[in-house]
């Protein structure tokens, strides 16, 4: 292992210039990724799938050989130390992959096994999550709902006390309270020292993390907190209610000083062109068109506005 900068020894994790291609190099999955993680982050990557959120955690867990770059984890290459790195990382996968024909505790017994220590001796470290889980000990993993399965994959990712934990989609297909639930434990996994770095495709998750990057395409958008991604990213941002939302919509589109108009639950979220009688001026081209009941407001961008804007002058510069 060479000797590491100042910046890397900072960080728990360190990414430089990543690339990872797949079907003779025709699918750029990661394109030039650098990132650097500090120690004891809580560490989001957001984006939808395909985004390459999967992929670069198999790389950074030893899963996959980049085609090109470096990466370092807790101050390990990911190429030449694998065996290092697999003994201070925690990996819980987007799809459920412990036994299903295993139960709980046979599922726990097995994994801290693996890595040549007992429940026993680092049931502290999971007696929170697994108490929720406990009275189930017997049931076999295929069996359990998805709140449960999650619960004993955290269980068994954090069995051998790691140093970084790799989550990737942990709350896809979970209901709104175990999701509520599994970022309340993160935050005091977390407490404990612990460096977290979870991927989501949930945008209101970006909120429970320190620092993110957003991520589209194999590539990155932007990396801060979130709010200093909102602040920096400013926009003449309007919400759209009216009657016929999906015809409001197409016609929204049409208006000379539309900059984007997509749907948001039962509203639209429009950014405009900077004036200040472009609102006033969308309002007369609707109502010319017979949109009726109209309601037209100023807003704050959220976390989708801003990826949204990004995936947009991303592509007018390519």
């Amino acid at each position: 292992m060479r000797w590491l900068s100042s910046v890397e020894s900072m960080s728990k994790v360190s990414i430089q210039n990543i690339t990872k291609t797949y079907e003779k190099g025709t699918v750029k999955a990661l394109q030039n990724i650098n990132l650097e993680i500090k120690s004891g982050e809580l560490f989001g990557l957001i984006g939808p799938d395909g985004a390459g959120k999967t992929t670069l955690f198999r790389v950074l867990t030893t899963l996959l050989l980049p085609d090109s770059g470096k990466a370092y984890v807790a101050g390990f290459d990911v190429v030449n130390d694998l065996w290092e790195i697999r003994k201070i990382a925690g990996y819980m996968p987007g799809k459920f992959s412990l036994y299903q024909d295993l139960s709980i505790e046979e599922n726990l017994n097995f994994f801290a096994t693996v890595f040549n220590t007992t429940v026993a001796e680092n049931y502290h470290l999971i007696e929170e999550i697994y108490v929720q889980i406990e009275s189930f000990k017997h049931r076999l993993a295929g069996k359990l709902s998805g709140g449960m399965k999650q619960k004993l994959a955290l269980c068994c990712a954090l069995i051998h006390e790691p140093k970084v934990l790799f989550l990737d989609e942990p709350t896809t297909g979970v209901d709104p309270v175990s999701r509520k639930e599994f970022w309340d434990m993160l935050d005091r996994l977390k407490a404990r020292g612990i460096t977290i770095i979870v991927s989501t495709p949930y945008m209101d998750e970006a909120s429970r993390c320190d620092r993110i990057a957003l991520m589209q395409n194999g590539e990155i958008l932007e990396v801060d907190a979130l709010n200093n991604i909102i602040d920096r990213h400013t926009q003449n941002l309007y919400s759209v209610k009216g009657e016929s939302r999906y015809q409001l919509m197409k016609d929204i589109r049409t208006y000379p000083g539309t900059v984007s108009c997509f749907a948001f639950g039962d509203e639209s979220h429009v950014s405009l062109k900077d004036s200040e009688t472009s609102s006033n001026d969308l309002e007369t081209f609707l109502k010319r068109m017979s949109h009726s009941r109209l309601q037209i407001k100023k807003i704050r961008p959220n976390i989708e506005d801003t990826f949204i804007k990004l995936m947009l002058e991303k592509a007018k510069n390519d």
